[in-house]
């Protein structure tokens, strides 16, 4: 599951359920059932028959919080260099018209830092920095209206039409 800030729970959610856990393997040395423990804290019995499991294993050190799954790749130093680079537009960087897209922002980074990331983690990344889609400020030059609304009144609703 994503969360709104683009990765991994906010540092109070971590601690909550950090809590959660501990309270749970107070209970479990109490010698109560794994059902009672779910129903009181209001969390699924499989997550209370794993919390025991790791309890039974490593004690209450087990339950404690291991931090965030992974740290980003990019730091802020070097995301604030790949936006620099990103400033420059495509043409410096090879590119013939001005158009950033997820695998030229991928080259870029390949080229610059020497990492590889995939296509979605390119996504991740810029988003979680605060970077969105973008729509053009104005319509294309090319752009013919009444072959628009041609295709729109003929071509459209026959394609509407075919699904069930």
């Amino acid at each position: 599951m994503r969360y709104p800030q683009g990765g991994g729970l906010t540092a109070e959610r971590q601690q909550f359920r950090e809590e959660l856990r501990l309270k749970a393997a107070e209970r479990f040395a109490q010698g109560e059932a794994s059902s009672v423990i779910a129903n009181d804290l209001r969390v699924s019995v499989r997550s209370v028959q794993r919390w025991r499991r790791m309890w039974d294993e490593g004690g209450p050190r087990a339950l404690r919080s291991q931090g965030p799954a992974s740290l980003p790749r990019l730091n802020d130093k070097q995301f604030a260099q790949l936006e620099a680079e990103l400033a420059k537009g495509p043409a410096a960087h090879g590119w013939e018209d001005q158009r950033w897209t997820l695998s030229r922002v991928k080259t870029v980074i390949g080229r610059r830092f020497h990492l590889t990331y995939t296509i979605q983690g390119v996504r991740k990344l810029l988003v979680r920095n605060g970077w969105s889609c973008q729509v053009p400020a104005r319509r294309a030059v090319e752009r013919d209206d009444e072959a628009v609304a041609g295709w729109a009144r003929e071509v459209w609703p026959c394609a509407e039409d075919s699904r069930r």
